[in-house]
Order: C-alpha cells, then sequence, then structure tokens
C-alpha cells in the first residue's frame, strides 16, 4: 500500500486537519500554568458522583470541540474514546444519546494518542471524513478503582502521580483549511522491564516511550532535531528523566526540545503533586489546549505527540504481575 514505512509507522496519503480541538479541567488543574476551555468549580462538574463528572467532562470536551470546528454532531462519523474507569464507562455512558459510531478504546494514558491515531487513519483511509477523539480522568474516580478510598489519607511516595481531573477531545475533518495535521502515526509494542511498583509509573512506562520513539525516527529518518517539540504523556519527572538516559545512551540527545504532560500541567513546587500528572485526562488537556494553541500561534512548527500508558490494573497488581506499557505516537505539523 506504500502507507506504512519502516517497521511501526503509518504515513497520511494527506495529511489529516485536526478541525477543532478543546480541554476541560477540574479546579487543581486550572490552578496549574496552564490554561483551559473550562475549569469547574470543584470537583463533581454538577453530578452527583466523580464518574457522572467524567462523563460531563468528555461531553463538555467534545461539544467544545465540534462547535469550533463548525461541525454538527450529524456530520461525525467516528468517535474514538476512552478512559481509565472499568469497562470505560465514563466514554460509553458519556457518549450515549450521540447518534455516531463509537470505538472504546482503553490504552491508559495512550489513550488520546491511541485515538487520534485511529481517527486520522480512518479519514486517510477513505473510510470516514470527520472523525474524533476524547479521552479523560478524574483524581477522584482513579483513586476509588486503583488505590485507597480518598478518607483514607494513605501517604504518597516520592515517585508516584497525580491522576489529572481532565478531558480533551479533537475533531479530525478532511479538507479542513489552516489548521494543525497529522502526518505521521507510529503505534507502538507493549514493553515490560519488569518494575511492579504502581506507585511508579514513570520508571514502567519510560521504556515503552524510548522503543516507539526510536521506531518513529529510524522509520521516517528523522531525529529529534528536526522537531519543535518532542511530548510524552504521562511519564512525570521520574519517567522523563529515565527517558532522556535512555537516549542519552543510545548517544542522542533529548534537551532543549523535548517536554511531559505531566510534568507541566502542575506547578509541582507549589501544589504537591510529587512527580507530577498521569492519567487519560492529563496528555488530552494539555494537548488540545496548550500544545494545538501554540501550534496555531506559530509556537511549534513540526510536534510528537507521544501518548505512555501502564497497562496494568487491581487484579494484576494484587497478583504480583510486572507492568506492561505501550507507547504510541502521532506526528502535527502546522505550516500556517
Amino acid at each position: 500500500m506504500g502507507k506504512r514505512i519502516g517497521n511501526q509507522t503509518l504515513a497520511m496519503t494527506t495529511p489529516v486537519p485536526v478541525a477543532g480541538f478543546a480541554a476541560v479541567a477540574g479546579k487543581k488543574e486550572g490552578q496549574g500554568p496552564l490554561t483551559f476551555d473550562y475549569v469547574a468549580p470543584d470537583a463533581t462538574f454538577g453530578e452527583k458522583t466523580w464518574e457522572k463528572a467524567e462523563s460531563k467532562m468528555q461531553r463538555d470536551a467534545l461539544d467544545r470541540a465540534m462547535a469550533k470546528a463548525g461541525v454538527s454532531e450529524k456530520e461525525l462519523e467516528l468517535l474514538c474514546a476512552g478512559d481509565l474507569i472499568n469497562q470505560c464507562i465514563a466514554s460509553a455512558f458519556g457518549t450515549r444519546g450521540r447518534e455516531v459510531s463509537f470505538l472504546g478504546l482503553y490504552g491508559a494514558c495512550s489513550t488520546m494518542a491511541e485515538g487520534l491515531g485511529l481517527a486520522a487513519c480512518m479519514i486517510d483511509g477513505g473510510f470516514a471524513s470527520c472523525t474524533a477523539a476524547v479521552t479523560s480522568s478524574h483524581f477522584c474516580s482513579a483513586e476509588r478503582q486503583y488505590r485507597f478510598p480518598l478518607e483514607y489519607g494513605g501517604q504518597r511516595t516520592p515517585t508516584a502521580q497525580w491522576t489529572v481531573t481532565g478531558a480533551g477531545a479533537a475533531v479530525l475533518k478532511a479538507n479542513f483549511p489552516h489548521a494543525p495535521c497529522i502526518t505521521h502515526v507510529t503505534f507502538g509494542q507493549i514493553v515490560d522491564f519488569g518494575i511492579r511498583d504502581a506507585n511508579n509509573m514513570g520508571a514502567a512506562m519510560a521504556p515503552a516511550a524510548h522503543q516507539t520513539l526510536t521506531a518513529l525516527f529510524a522509520d521516517t529518518g528523522t531525529e529529534p532535531a528536526d522537531y519543535d517539540l518532542i511530548l510524552t504523556g504521562d511519564l512525570a519527572a521520574v519517567g522523563k528523566n529515565i527517558l532522556i538516559d535512555l537516549f542519552a545512551s543510545d548517544g542522542v540527545t533529548l534537551a532543549g526540545r523535548y517536554d511531559d504532560c505531566g510534568c507541566m500541567i502542575f506547578d509541582g513546587a507549589a501544589q504537591d503533586t510529587h512527580a507530577g500528572g498521569s492519567g487519560c485526562g492529563c496528555g488530552a488537556s494539555v494537548l488540545c489546549c496548550h500544545v494545538l494553541n501554540g501550534m496555531r500561534q506559530g509556537q511549534w512548527k513540526r510536534v510528537i505527540f507521544a501518548g505512555t500508558g501502564a497497562l496494568m490494573s487491581p487484579v494484576s497488581s494484587q497478583q504480583g504481575e510486572s507492568i506492561p506499557s505501550v507507547c504510541h505516537a502521532v506526528v502535527l505539523e502546522y505550516t500556517g
């Protein structure tokens, strides 16, 4: 077909435009250094449960992204969505009532990159002309599922990350002018370096980011210097430093053009988020506010967004399993 280049990377025949994008966030996230389309005054978003709040976040982010793209719900042909809750109920319940084909995804924190990649491929393959990707996470729903009740007040280790309360949505539309475009997608492989500490996800995910980014560079014949920004989500401080070291051992320098969504979304010193942010909503909200807006404003012309996911569950952790991880990457370009 000619669209696959190298071992893992797909090249779009025609770059796929990101026509509209939006991000909503919780109160704590709104107190950080980034701006969002909407910041909720509390963790409930006006709902009775945290899980219902997460569904509302997805609906709100997608509605805002469609409005920015000038796309009606009838024009949307496919929605790729996922979250961290069991069976992706935040996405399924957030989508019900919409008359749109639905693909529920689980890639943990890599879900936004996975969704964007699939949504872009559907347009490039001629199977749709308008698609969308949306993901979310919520601190309280994630704590309830993966760790302890909030009332327990357990101590966090320095390597622990803070699940972001937020959602991001992107609408892709063929032939949409003056928009950042997806040009390449690199779908990752499962990588497991034997990390068993669920409070050290950055260390578990960094090798997956190294594998996927290495494949992307090799497949496309590029190097870090060819990109204005290389962004992972979400390794946070621990994983970010490990990834820098892994590339340094290959003789490759990331410094000066690399950052991580988990390090960007909070003010670590002022907000006490330990290693930094995590969760499906972290990378999605940073991408769909700060990064895509920055591209439209000319701050960056060529960006890699590499979502990293720790594919564990409470069951696997209780059984003493290590944490398999994956990283999916999309290349975005904007020429104005």
